[in-house]
Parts: structure tokens; sequence; C-alpha cells
């Protein structure tokens, strides 16, 4: 009975993420500013971008990353590419950021938030000082370059795409700060939507649930720890494009952790089992 639920659970949910309106068409000339495209789904969703014909400003920490991935853009058709590299740990950083977007491109119609600061899974990742850094990469530099990007995105009816975690639905052991990060995105962007709504600001937010991000800065602090697979980056960066061009609200890729979104709350017990597959606790306490 378990099996035959989750399996029809699983087709419901299957069949509402493919049901889109999805034209590749309509993001030809749109005004992008992504953040974290140097590497992995970033660098995917840039490439992506560039072949769909956007007009594009791309910002990571290293600079000649960014300049391998705009010589990229260029060559898959891009008509616009700029960079900028930035260290979203600068509190000051942000705003030079969004100045530099909207100087270049006249403006924004979509804003792909993607960076991600990450420290080595274990316990002694739970510091003071790693936990302000890990809080101001991965959720205030969010909330500085949305409170920036916003008149603009308001004025073109544009599009906020915000890409997450699932730790930030379901907490997980050995991930306390990292975790705390996603939830704070999380109760943002849902306040922040519910905000736009009852002022009639037609400003869409997807938030995007992906599994472990596939890049080797990620994988190599997780090694040893974790046992999940990373997301295939060409087939989450599409899931993401897909569900800002549609102005969806919920992104999940792959799509059973939307599933396991919902058991959070109505079965915790398999909930904690499942994660404990996940993991290797004894590398994990000894990190």
């Amino acid at each position: 009975m378990k099996v035959l639920l989750l399996t029809g659970l699983g087709a419901l949910f299957f069949s509402y993420y493919w049901d889109d309106n999805f034209d590749p068409a309509g993001l030809q000339g749109a005004r992008v500013l992504l953040t974290g495209a140097s590497a992995g789904i970033g660098e995917e969703l840039a490439y992506l971008y560039a072949r769909l014909g956007a007009h594009l400003v791309l910002t990571a920490h290293t600079e000649a990353l960014l300049q391998k991935v705009v010589g990229n853009c260029r060559k898959l058709g891009a008509p616009k590419v700029f960079f900028i590299a930035a260290d979203m740990a600068s509190p000051e950083v942000p705003e030079r950021v969004v100045r530099f977007a909207l100087d270049k491109l006249g403006g924004l119609d979509y804003l792909v938030l993607n960076h991600l600061g990450a420290t080595p899974a274990g316990t002694r990742s739970r510091s003071v000082q790693a936990t302000r850094w890990l809080l101001q990469v991965n959720f205030l530099s969010y909330v500085q370059l949305t409170s920036l990007a916003l008149p603009s995105l308001t004025d073109s009816k544009g599009s906020l795409v915000v890409v997450s975690s699932l730790l930030g639905h379901v907490p997980t052991s050995f991930s306390s700060p990292y975790s705390a990060a996603k939830f704070a995105l999380d109760g943002f962007f849902g306040s922040l939507r519910r905000e736009l709504d009852v002022q009639d600001v037609n400003v869409a937010i997807t938030m995007c649930v992906l599994g472990l991000r596939d890049r080797a800065s990620t994988a190599e602090g997780v090694r040893g720890v974790t046992r999940a697979k990373a997301a295939p980056g060409p087939k989450a960066a599409l899931a993401v494009i897909r569900g800002g061009a549609t102005r969806a609200p919920g992104v999940f890729y792959p799509w059973r952790f939307h599933l396991l979104c919902l058991l959070r709350g109505w079965l915790p017990h398999p909930r904690a089992w499942f994660i404990r597959q996940e993991l290797n606790v004894t590398a994990a306490e000894a990190a």
C-alpha cells in the first residue's frame, strides 16, 4: 500500500512539473543577472541562457573562471555578456554588482541567485565565525541583491529565481549553519512573495530545491560524509530556467525532493530513516 501511495504521488508531481507553458523563445533578449556563474549549475545556467539569446551579467568569486565562461557564452550566441568578479562575503559587494548590471543592461528581467558558500561537513563547522560567514554569503547577500534589484524587476514585471537546497526544507545532520542559512532563504522569500502579492507587484519568485551541487568544491566538502549523488548540472539548470520562465513558485530537482519535503511533516520517522541512509555518520563525527 505504501509503495502504491508513493508511486501515485510521484506520478502526480511528475505530471504537474511538466505541465507548463515554457517557451524558450521568450528568453531571447531577456536581461539576466546570474550569480555563482563560474562553475557547476551556475555555469550550466549561463550556457543555457546564452543559447536562448539572453543578455547576461555574470558574477562569481574567481575572475579567471568567469572569463572562461564568458568566452563560451559568446561562442554559444549570447548577444551581450558582461562579468564582474565579486566576493559575496563582503557586505558592500552586492550593491556594486547590481549597479554594474543595471548600467550594462539598462534594467533586469531576471535575477538568478545561485552563489554558494560551503564549509566542510562535520561537527567542527559549527563555530560562530563559520556561521557568520555562511549567513553573509548564503543569506544576507541574497537579501541585499534582491532589495537592490527589486525596483528594476518591478518595472519589467520580472522574476526572482532563487537556487536553494533540500537542506532549506528538511534538516539533516552535520550541516547546522548551512541548513540555517537555507531555511532563512525559504522564510524570507516566502514572506516576500506574500508581500508582493498583497501590494499587487507583478514580480514572480521561483524557489528551486536542488540536490547536492554538481561542482568540485561542493563534492570535496562532503566527501566521505554523504552517499548522495550530485544533481547533473545541465538537467538541473534546465529545470531552473524552465521554472523561472514559467513563473513557477517552486522547482524540485530531482522531483522526488518534493515528496521528501511533504514527508517532513507527515511521516517524521521514515524521513529520519531516509536521511540516515544518505549519511556516513562515523565520517561526519570524525570531521
